[in-house]
Order: C-alpha cells, then structure tokens, then sequence
C-alpha cells in the first residue's frame, strides 16, 4: 500500500510539474538526485529542478540566456560532476559555454555552481540541453529548449504553439548508466516522461490534449542515449516545418524516422472525430510494438472521455525521407557542387574493436586538460593537441567536406546518429541515397550516418566562420563513452581573441583536478578517475 501510494503521489507530482510552465531565458538549474518513477518502476535519478525530464527552457530570437548550473548531486552510483551542452545553439564567441567535458571545460564540482551565459542572436526553433559528462544524460540530465521567433515564417500555419506542444521522446533505464552494462537495452519508452515498461503495464501513459478545428505546431525533441524511434499519430498527417532549429519546406509525411537528438517541428490539423488517438515511438530495437500502451502515449480531443484509445493503427505510406527535406530560405552550400570540391575535405573512417569505437584509427579519451584550454595555453597543431589522433586543425573561412562512409568494422550498434557542435551542415548525401544534392539540401546538426548494408556514404559540408574546438561525435551516449568522436578545431589561430572567458571557467579545472587528486588518494587509481566522479 505504501508503495502505491508513493507511485500515486509521483504520477500526482509528474502531472505538476509538467504544468509548472517554462523558464528561461534566466534560471537557476539544481542537478540533484531523486527517486523516480516514470515508467512505474522506482530507481535514483538525476533531475533537475527536482523534475524529469528537466524542465523546458525558453527564450526568443535575440534573448541573451543566463543558465546557473548549481550542481548538488550525492548518490555514488552515478556521477557526481557534471557539465551541460545547449545542443543545436553555435555558440559563437562563447565556446567556452558549449558544455562538453574535457573538450570545452572541466566539469563542475559537487557544491559548485557555473553560469553558463551566452546569446542567441540569430537563431530560433527547437533545441534541448543534456549532460555532456561520459552517459550522466543517461541517468535524467535532459530537457527540451525553444527559441520562439516573433517573425515566424511559418505562423500562417498553426494556431497553437506553447509549452504543451513540446514532446519529448526518451529511452528510460532501471539500473544507473555506470552500473549496469556498458551497452544497456531500456526498458522503457518515456513520452513527455511517462510510458510503460512490460514490468509496469499500468503505469500512466501521456497525454497531450487538443481542440477539434485547431492546428497544432508540435515540436519533437529526441531526447534519445540510443534507439531512434519512428514516429505516428493514428490517423494524423504531420507537416515537417523545420528540422533541428532550420525553418523548412513545409513537407507532410504519415510516420517520422528520429534519430538520437534530432529534433522537428510539426503541423498536426486536428480535424479528425472527437476521440482518443494513439501516439506511438517505436524503437528500432529493445522493446517494440505497443502491446499494453508500451511506446505510446494518447492524443486527448477536448470532449473525448478520458480512456485508453481503441484506434488501430495503418501501415505508413508516406514516411519522412531525408532527402525529401529542403531549406524554406536559400542556404547555400559550401564549396563547389562535385564530391571533394572543397577547400579541405575529411574522411572518417568507422571501426569497433569490441571494445572502443575508432575513427581514423584513433579511439577519443578525455584528455585532463580540456582541449579549449590547450589551445588557450598555446598548442595548436595536430600534433599538439590531446587526444592523439583526434583532434583535426580546420582552416578559417574555409569550406569542409566530411565523408562518413558506413562499414562492417563499424557496424555494431548502427546506424549511428553523428552531430557537430557550433554549425548547422548541409547534407549532401544522406543515408539510403546515392544522389548527391549541391542545390538545395537540408541543413541540420545531427545526421543518421546509415548502414553498411545499403552502402551509405553520407557527407556534410559546412563552412568554418567560428572559431573553436568543435565535439563531432556519435549521439548515442554508450558508443560516445567508448571513443566514437573527434574534436574539429577550429581556426586555432583566432580561437584566444574570438572566445574570452570568464574567470569562472578558468576556475572549473582547478577546482575540479583538487577533487579527482582527493579520490586518487582514496586509493581509485584505474585511470579512470572522472567515473567516481
């Protein structure tokens, strides 16, 4: 009885939180540990602002943003440090601000706190904010961000865009990043932080309420460690208006393939019967189907009772194809339009040892020193700069070329989601094509690199206007732990003069390296310190 109680008393607390409405663009962020329950299935978590998933941050085109990360986090079995990315923003003068670990800062200390204060001064969409410490997001550091643009393009087209049109999408664990598997399997599908796991087939499911006659601009935010998900409404079509904060053609499409962090917004016309419809996220693997209002969540119509849908649902005919995606502005590719016709092109060569994932024969370890402050300090070749092997010096106002051809020796755990720090790219040849697109291809800054079986070779261009080292990696947190990234640095030259930093974050490293040499000294000395940390 206790128990159900307690479980009662969270669903009661999740419903709370979940109308406590945004904040943002100024906030103070508390990382702590909770008990919680989202699937029906308790276990300690790391929150924020005592919810999960963190609460949605929201600002507008141009707003200056002030997030004070206060860091209060207690429980040994998963990490105590922490740093945060402000995933899709680039970041530009503040790279300082961007949040990946041991690449653009050390993390923050337990009893510390850090300002992350940066602008966004020209763009807006869908964005979402997670940790970037080793898989800590894994464990509940992840929220969505909108940047509302007053001058909307697309606002003839919706009537409704608010707090409650934000879904989220979350893969859900039982046992804690660091203590279970290093490949783990979720148990559960989370929509806007509830779902049900096959353990818990009464836990409570979300839902998302519209009015009959009202169109809707949902915005789809993949808060995924892992699966991507395919994504439908029962008898909705969806208009795809922008992908990954870049306005877009508006393109209708009855299911969408999401991959880890990838984000859309979305036109759904509420124009079907009264009634409850499914939403379903189906996994590419794990636990799929929707058996019992697993993977699902209800689309509510107002007067419709408040049940379980008893809709079925259809095979999709018209499912989102990437190449099918077109910038609605002239976006124009860097470089001239044939395959290398760039001033430095890059080829990313995939391996897995059963062990590390690789790229160009080199796996990426943490260095102590973070690679901005190795700049800062003076390195700036290749060869200087830590890890060996992973960090790759780009030329400034330059065009790049990445090519990131899908292989056997990588094939584990593919396809894989790549995203790139500071930039939106061009994806001038996405997964399940052949075709190269210099035209008009859509820009976004994370990408299914594809598989071996349908020979991809995908490849991004982008050009290099801000100076900084960049975190490229695989999205998939648990492939990103074992090595699956590299670092672009950026016009090295100009980085110092382009980035100054607060003496706040010249403070992190020091306060962070006295903490590791206190647990050095309690005798954890595998090489792997920041674990414990």
């Amino acid at each position: 009885m206790a128990r159900l109680q307690y479980l009662r008393l969270f669903t009661a607390l999740a419903l709370v939180a979940g109308s406590l409405g945004a904040i943002g663009p100024k906030a103070d962020l508390v990382i702590s540990n909770a008990a919680i329950a989202p699937d029906g299935f308790t276990r300690d978590a790391v929150v924020v602002n005592g919810v999960y998933p963190a609460p949605l941050i929201t600002g507008k085109k141009g707003d200056r943003f002030q997030l004070n990360v206060i860091d209060n986090l207690t429980n040994h079995t998963m990490l105590k440090t922490t740093s945060i990315h402000w995933h899709g923003f680039f970041q530009e003068g503040t790279n300082w601000a961007d949040g990946p670990a041991f690449v653009n800062q050390c993390p923050i200390s337990p009893g510390h706190s850090f300002l992350y204060d940066f602008r966004v001064p020209d763009q807006a969409g869908t964005f979402w904010y997670h940790s970037h410490l080793s898989t800590q997001y894994c464990d509940g550091l992840r929220g969505p961000i909108v940047v509302y643009d007053p001058k909307d393009p697309h606002a003839s087209l919706y009537d409704v865009d608010n707090d409650n049109t934000v879904i989220t999408l979350s893969d859900w664990y039982h046992l804690a990043a660091k203590v279970g598997p290093k490949f783990p399997t979720s148990a559960s599908t989370l929509i806007n932080g509830l779902g049900r796991s096959t353990s818990t087939p009464t836990a409570d499911l979300a839902v998302i309420n519209v009015q009959r006659g009202k169109r809707y601009r949902f915005r789809l935010v993949s808060l995924s460690c892992d699966p991507n998900y395919t994504f439908s409404i029962d008898a909705h079509n969806m208009t795809i208006i922008e992908v990954d904060g870049v306005n877009s053609k508006p393109l209708t499409v009855d299911s969408i393939q999401i991959f880890a962090a990838q984000r859309y917004s979305f036109v759904l016309n509420a124009n079907q019967p009264v009634d409850n419809y499914w939403i379903r996220a189906n996994p590419n693997f794990g636990t799929t189907g929707f058996e019992g209002g697993i993977n699902s969540a209800i689309l509510r119509y107002s007067g419709a009772p408040a049940i379980e849908p008893t809709t079925t649902q259809t095979p999709s005919v018209n499912p989102l194809v990437e190449t099918n995606l077109h910038p609605l502005a002239r976006m124009p590719v860097p470089g001239r339009p044939v395959p290398g016709g760039v001033d430095k092109a890059i080829n990313l060569a995939f391996a897995f040892n059963g062990t590390n994932f690789l790229i160009n024969n080199a796996t990426f370890t943490p260095p102590t020193v973070p690679v901005l402050l190795q700049i800062l300090s003076g390195a700036h070749t290749a060869q200087e700069l830590l890890p060996p092997g992973s960090v790759y010096p780009l030329p400034p106002r330059s065009s790049i070329e990445i090519t990131m051809p899908a292989v056997a020796a990588a094939a584990a755990g593919a396809p894989h989601p790549f995203h790139l720090h500071g930039h939106v790219f061009a994806v001038v040849r996405s997964a399940g094509s052949t075709t190269y697109n210099y035209n008009d291809p859509i820009f976004r800054d994370v990408v299914n690199t594809g598989t071996p079986a349908a020979g991809d070779n995908v490849t991004i261009r982008f050009r290099t206007d801000n100076p900084g080292p960049w975190f490229l990696h695989c999205h998939i947190d648990f492939h990103l732990d074992v090595g699956f990234a590299v670092v672009m640095a950026e016009d090295v030259q100009d980085v110092k003069a382009a980035n100054p930093v607060p003496k706040a974050w010249s403070d992190l490293c020091p306060i962070y390296d006295a903490l590791a040499r206190v647990i050095l000294g309690r005798g954890f000395t595998d090489g792997t310190t920041y674990r414990y940390l």
